[in-house]
């Protein structure tokens, strides 16, 4: 049976515990991809492992999106919790400046 690179993540490791920590170890993740250094293997090993912690990360993103609340302040003066909506994106037309 062949060894694993000790460097390689992991099938089974967890995602970390907080959202800054998932997108220092994605950062890492490319680095290492973009040194070409690892094996076919490893490579494989964290692209997958990346494409779990973008998936989790999205995931927060989308919890954290609904718990968002903005305040609208009414005609009488009183403000109202609403649900957070996000603006829409700017359009593709290529007309970026």
């Amino acid at each position: 049976m062949a060894d694993k690179d000790p460097a390689a993540p992991t099938d089974h490791e967890a995602p970390p515990e907080d959202f800054a920590a998932t997108l220092e170890r994605l950062e890492a993740l490319v680095g290492e991809l973009e040194a070409g250094e690892l094996t076919l293997e490893a490579s494989l090993a964290a692209f997958e492992q990346g494409v779990r912690l973008t998936r989790d990360a999205q995931r927060r993103l989308d919890a954290a999106e609904l718990q968002v609340q903005a305040l609208v302040e009414q005609p009488d003066g009183r403000f109202e919790a609403t649900p957070f909506t996000a603006p829409n994106p700017p359009s593709e037309s290529g007309n970026d400046r």
